[in-house]
């Protein structure tokens, strides 16, 4: 089993920073502020990863033919080249979350296709229903994730690639998300070379793909490319959160909410998930979404 020990400097909070980018797959222990886990792919295969920071090093040892290239990048991958130097925000509550909060580092997880077929499984729906239809996906194409743990890896995109409309379709997926998730599967080489782009070139490769747009690029960005400053125009949610929390405004829309952001520019998605993380949410007056089902009985 291959290890890694490294230097970190400064306060780590492994648990809001892996759940800032990477979905807890099936049977995967939770993390927590100390220890935690990823589960995902590489160029050589799944891996397994498990990480401990303690006395100013991080401790990682992975399992699976992609255990070297996950150790090689880990530094990335915990957010040591997370840039938080530039970032002073003004008197105000993102100021006093980002003091609450040091630990919050941005990582990468250098994989664009796990983070997209989950993101686009979640256009159109609550998350709730994306949630159910990507873990069913887990179960039929994923695999059992190498290592000590009874989890599982993300589905597999050589596998995905192959389906069509009516294999998904009993999972929840209605037709239009998924064309857009087989065409992931399929232009899947073209699209991780995205991670060795620079940022709008990565967004332009990403947006080539039909069906992908300003929402699932940045969702997929942030916690792939590890984009600090990914904003998701197009949520439901998050222009009324960024209103309540900057502006004391029970609703906004995607101009506001970038409007608001502004004087945080290049760290637009650090406050985003600073407030997320913090709990923070717009008053809420309508009756709760229905969670959307497209499958038949």
């Amino acid at each position: 089993m291959p290890s890694r020990s490294i230097p970190f400097a400064g306060a780590l909070d492994l648990r809001a920073s892996l759940s800032s980018m990477a979905s807890r797959m099936p049977g995967q222990p939770r993390t927590t502020e100390s220890e935690g886990w990823w589960i995902g792919s590489s160029p050589d295969g799944e891996v397994s990863l498990h990480l401990q920071h303690v006395s100013g090093r991080i401790d990682a040892e992975a399992w699976g033919p992609g255990s070297e290239w996950a150790l090689d990048r880990l530094a990335s991958f915990v957010g040591g080249d997370d840039d938080l130097e530039s970032f002073d925000p003004p008197p105000g509550l993102i100021r006093q979350l980002h003091r609450r909060n040091r630990g919050l580092r941005l990582g990468t997880t250098g994989r664009i296709v796990d983070v997209l077929i989950p993101t686009v499984l979640g256009q159109r729906v609550t998350t709730t229903a994306a949630k159910r239809s990507y873990t069913r996906m887990i179960f039929r194409w994923g695999h059992r994730a190498p290592g000590p743990i009874e989890a599982w890896t993300p589905p597999d995109p050589g596998a995905i690639a192959s389906l069509s409309y009516a294999d998904l379709h009993p999972l929840g997926v209605e037709r239009t998300r998924a064309s857009i998730v087989i065409e992931v599967a399929r232009r899947a080489k073209r699209l991780e070379e995205a991670m060795t782009m620079e940022r709008d070139a990565a967004y332009g490769r990403l947006e080539a793909v039909r069906g992908i747009g300003p929402w699932t690029s940045a969702q997929a960005m942030g916690a792939a490319w590890g984009d600090p400053d990914a904003v998701p125009v197009g949520d439901y949610h998050i222009p009324n959160m960024v209103a309540w929390g900057l502006a004391g405004e029970d609703r906004g829309d995607d101009d506001r909410m970038l409007e608001l952001l502004e004087p945080y520019a290049g760290h637009r998605r650090r406050v985003i998930t600073l407030m997320k993380q913090a709990g923070i949410h717009a008053p809420k007056y309508g009756p709760k979404t229905a969670v959307r089902v497209f499958e038949t009985e």
